[in-house]
């Protein structure tokens, strides 16, 4: 068997895909329907400072080749969350990431710190990126915002690795990885979803309650590979700092394609509504993939897409 073991940012993940944020609730959810303890890692849903009830329904719907959603961060808030499921995250299965998430600098600061207070996490998510909020985009949007956020938010994090949620929603999203990676990230996530619309032509309404959503699923793959290979060239090989790829993997090719294009890790998200055991499917063929390849570790492929391979002379 190959060794799938991954590096991130310092802390070693026994697998390379992570269950994406919010997908197994704040840790666990899926663990009567899927062994968690196969996966490198698990996101937490994205915690504010205050609870939020999130956008009214609808919320979710089906879409060609994936869903939209426009959840709003619903959450329980910081304080439930340290009360209630902090301290279950020791036993947990597998390794836990914090995501966190806010409408302003000092938010994230105060999430930040009482997640690195309470020791539970070695790796925490800044998600700067959701496209279904009214407030929080800025700080996605922006370079020298997001710069200003990061800076704020490292002293926090004393004992904590800081990975920073990229939204693919942006006119250059290198300039955004390079002001995160000079911020102070340890670590890159992308994709977020991309920003999406639905109307029902007969009521000529909205089909979400917040008129725009996150569209996810396999038709952003291409997308999402492009933007990888892009920050892994342009900004994460040089700094030494790890990718983890985000957007539409449904199978083992898909998550190749990432680790060719740059990423060290692959998160899964719409693909567990689907199929929560496809995570175990996907890396089943990544072992195989990297032993057809010649190697014995997955880690010896991240970034080694070849342009000239397969073409005609």
């Amino acid at each position: 068997m190959a060794d799938l073991s991954v590096q991130l940012a310092g802390v070693t993940l026994r697998a390379p895909v992570i269950a994406a944020s919010g997908t197994c609730g704040y840790i666990d959810e899926l663990a009567d329907a899927v062994d968690l303890s196969r996966f490198g890692a698990v996101v937490t849903k994205s915690i504010t400072r205050e609870p939020r009830q999130g956008n009214a329904t609808w919320r979710i719907l089906d879409a060609p080749h994936g869903m939209l959603n426009a959840i709003g961060l619903a959450n329980m808030g910081l304080e439930r969350f340290l009360a209630e499921i902090v301290p279950r995250i020791p036993a947990a299965p597998t390794t836990v990431i914090g995501s966190i998430a806010g409408g302003s600098i000092d938010d994230y600061v105060t999430v930040a710190a009482a997640f690195d207070q309470c020791g539970a996490f070695r790796l925490v998510e800044l998600n700067v990126s959701c496209p279904n909020t009214a407030d929080g985009l800025v700080f996605g949007e922006n370079p020298a915002a997001l710069g200003e956020l990061l800076r704020a938010v490292r002293p926090a994090l004393s004992r904590t690795r800081m990975l920073v949620k990229l939204s693919p929603n942006v006119g250059d999203i290198v300039a955004l990885a390079r002001a995160a990676i000079d911020a102070g990230a340890d670590g890159l996530t992308l994709i977020n979803t991309v920003s999406a619309m639905a109307i029902d032509v007969e009521t000529r309404a909205p089909r979400l309650s917040n008129v725009t959503g996150g569209y996810s699923g396999p038709a952003i793959h291409p997308i999402a590979v492009r933007m990888i290979h892009a920050v892994y060239r342009g900004a994460a090989r040089e700094a030494g700092i790890p990718i983890i790829g985000l957007g539409g993997v449904m199978t083992w090719r898909d998550a190749a394609q990432f680790i060719l294009a740059g990423a060290s890790a692959v998160g899964m998200g719409t693909a567990l509504f689907v199929n929560p055991r496809l995570p175990l499917k996907v890396m089943r063929g990544l072992d195989a993939w990297v032993t057809r390849q010649g190697g014995s570790k997955l880690s010896d492929l991240v970034g080694q897409v070849d342009p000239g391979a397969g073409r005609a002379a």
